[in-house]
């Protein structure tokens, strides 16, 4: 566990430098795109922030070569320079998204090629936990693996336009990832549970906590699509490179839920990016326009609409994603039935919370309401 914090360590330094040093370099040379009515934000602000995430991403990954624990990591050198490779490529268009406003196609020809590059050198969803099922060819493995990727880039992608949503969200869920991927490998190879999962798990974390002080509001830069689009590869990679480690032929019954997991979980963490993003295909289809057209119909945008502060919105997709992903993890530790439970409480809690722009004004949460703005009140005085 130490090895995993010192990477995440050096994740966090280096990215936070980074994006300290960026941010001066854009400011000096005024590399910032004007306001659009759908920015929340009110003063121009850099969309560099990619850039320093993929730095730290880099720094990181090139001092885990060093360290003699990750030697079985990097065995097999020709994925571990794939995903450096398709980082790189997709923060580079995504920057050049940022700066020049690319076509829709470009955009998606570049997530194809990135993911691409990843399965082709190996980083393949190879197998499913249901009765011993193998994907059935190389091809079919390299279609689904392109497939997922783009979908989770292009999910991560479109949640960010609110200040610290995007590496927050990302945060807690890649947390929870880490958490359960570690324990897996525990479980299966006690011997060396070193593996590459974790390790990108721990250097998303990093590379999250490093940029999260200059995007929380108000944000001083944004990751921009470079930035998010490389958190939505990274972290389908590191989702993927654990289906690698489940025998589908030895799957039991008592082994069956926390095998899916590495199916689930991803998924789960992303639920409400992954709504937003078939919600906004949906709609700008329907309306006859590419599904890739920029709009204010985000759920983030919904919920300041139905009345909670930018804060608050940015809050509410914290809570899911940490409600849903944690009930996932609970599920390699205790019985469906408490985890149901669990569930249940934290869904009724998070649903108020989701929820209190209209409580407020009813009975009890009414009274709730002005205790709290007496106590800020007091607070302040």
């Amino acid at each position: 566990m130490r090895a995993y914090f010192l990477i995440a360590l050096i994740a966090t330094v280096t990215t936070f430098a980074a994006t300290w040093f960026v941010l001066r370099m854009a400011h000096r040379y005024k590399i910032y795109p004007a306001i659009r009515d759908r920015d929340a934000h009110t003063r121009p602000t850099p969309r560099l922030g990619g850039i320093a995430m993929l730095l730290g991403f880099a720094t990181a990954m090139g001092v885990a070569a060093l360290v003699s624990k990750f030697h079985s990591v990097f065995v097999e050198p020709g994925q571990i320079l794939a995903i450096v490779g398709a980082a790189t490529m997709i923060t580079a268009i995504g920057f050049l998204d940022d700066l020049y406003d690319l076509d829709w196609t470009l955009k998606l020809a570049g997530q194809v090629l990135a993911a691409g590059l990843l399965a082709w050198q190996g980083v393949q969803i190879v197998s499913l936990p249901i009765g011993g099922l193998s994907i059935g060819s190389f091809g079919m493995s390299l279609v689904t693996t392109v497939l997922l990727t783009v979908l989770v880039m292009n999910a991560v992608n479109f949640i960010d336009g609110l200040d610290g949503l995007v590496a927050g969200v990302v945060l807690i869920g890649t947390l929870v990832f880490f958490a359960y991927s570690y324990l897996f490998a525990q479980q299966n190879s006690p011997n060396n549970y070193f593996n590459l999962a974790s390790l990108l798990s721990a250097v998303i974390i990093g590379v999250c906590l490093g940029f999260l002080p200059f995007n929380w509001r108000p944000a001083k830069i944004f990751m921009g699509d470079s930035g998010a689009l490389l958190l939505g590869l990274l972290m389908s990679t590191s989702a993927i490179t654990v289906t690698g480690q489940v025998d589908p032929t030895v799957t039991t019954r008592s082994t069956l839920v926390p095998a899916f997991i590495p199916l689930i979980l991803p998924l789960a963490i992303l639920i409400l990016p992954l709504l937003d993003f078939t919600l906004a295909v949906l709609r700008r289809l329907r309306a006859g326009k590419s599904p890739f057209t920029a709009d204010r119909q985000h759920i983030h945008h919904r919920l300041q609409d139905f009345g909670h502060s930018h804060l608050g919105s940015v809050l509410v997709f914290y809570a899911w994603t940490a409600l849903i992903s944690v009930s996932c993890l609970l599920l390699f530790f205790i019985d469906l039935w408490a985890v149901a439970v669990i569930a249940f409480v934290g869904l009724i809690g998070t649903l108020m919370f989701t929820a209190w722009p209209v409580l407020k004004d009813f009975g009890i949460f009414a009274r709730l309401d002005k205790y709290i703005t007496k106590s800020k009140a007091g607070s302040n005085g």
